[in-house]
């Protein structure tokens, strides 16, 4: 099965303008762009056919090129990350079994929850979507709890049936719990890591869906899937000791430099 991943990235972000060409240092102190980080990371993965960068602004797509990505230019008009990857998907003329979705706000995202993910959906005939799902422990979920504190959007988490097909996101930290975790303990609440993979037939029907209420209020594209019964299948991966954190605010930078330092990402 053929594989595309397809990296989202527009410059007119709301919460973060520009944040694409935002400069992350890694642990020797070099800055890499957001979006070349993101490439890296979709590059590093196995079993794929093609990665381009999506994009609607030609800032993103010189730096892109500069090194050495291939881009694929979109229209204004896409709503979010699943809307340019269908329209990446159409100007492709097709010919792809998965199409995956990796946004590029996620510079960290380990190259096996993109394979585990593929395996899943190849795994789950049922399943039209697939994404993944990391169980947060406890200084993960302290940091999302900070961040609604705070009023920042932080993560996003999830839940999810006993055959893991999805019930909600949310920007809240869902399910509720009163109890305090320990940094490193397990808790029972799980991170929704912002990747997605596709079969074409889903891809393809989802811009011509109108957007539901949850999606408006939560904006999170993933819940139009939901809210046309359409099934989500969330794919648990393991950190194995790799932390992960999405840019969703500016605040997010020194939190994203911290980790690559202390897990020595360059």
């Amino acid at each position: 099965m053929s594989v595309l991943v397809a990296i989202p990235a527009r410059f007119a972000s709301t919460r973060y303008p520009g944040k694409p060409l935002v400069e992350l240092k890694g642990a020797s102190g070099q800055g890499k762009s957001l979006i070349q980080r993101s490439w890296e990371a979709a590059s590093a993965v196995r079993g794929v056919d093609r990665v381009v960068v999506a994009t609607d602004d030609d800032r993103i797509r010189e730096a892109a090129e500069s090194f050495g990505a291939e881009v694929v230019m979109t229209s204004t008009s896409c709503a979010n990350g699943t809307e340019r990857c269908a329209e990446v998907l159409d100007n492709l003329g097709g010919g792809y079994d998965i199409v995956v979705n990796l946004q590029g706000d996620a510079p960290l995202t380990p190259a096996w929850f993109v394979e585990d993910l593929v395996a899943g959906l190849r795994a789950d005939p049922m399943a039209e979507v697939a994404t993944p799902v990391l169980r947060c422990d406890g200084r993960a979920l302290n940091g999302f709890l900070d961040d609604r504190k705070a009023g920042r959007v932080g993560g996003t988490t999830a839940v999810f049936t006993r055959e893991n097909h999805a019930l909600y996101f949310s920007k809240e930290v869902i399910p509720y719990t009163a109890q305090r975790y320990a940094d490193d303990a397990p808790t029972p609440v799980f991170h929704h890591v912002g990747v997605y993979a596709y079969r074409p037939s889903a891809l393809g029907a989802y811009p011509r869906w109108d957007a539901g209420p949850l999606e408006g209020l939560e904006g999170l594209e993933q819940l139009r899937f939901l809210e046309h019964d359409h099934r989500i299948l969330c794919v648990e991966v393991e950190a194995r000791g790799r932390q992960f954190w999405e840019l969703n605010n500016p605040e997010d930078v020194p939190r994203l430099e911290t980790m690559m330092r202390e897990m020595g990402v360059e």
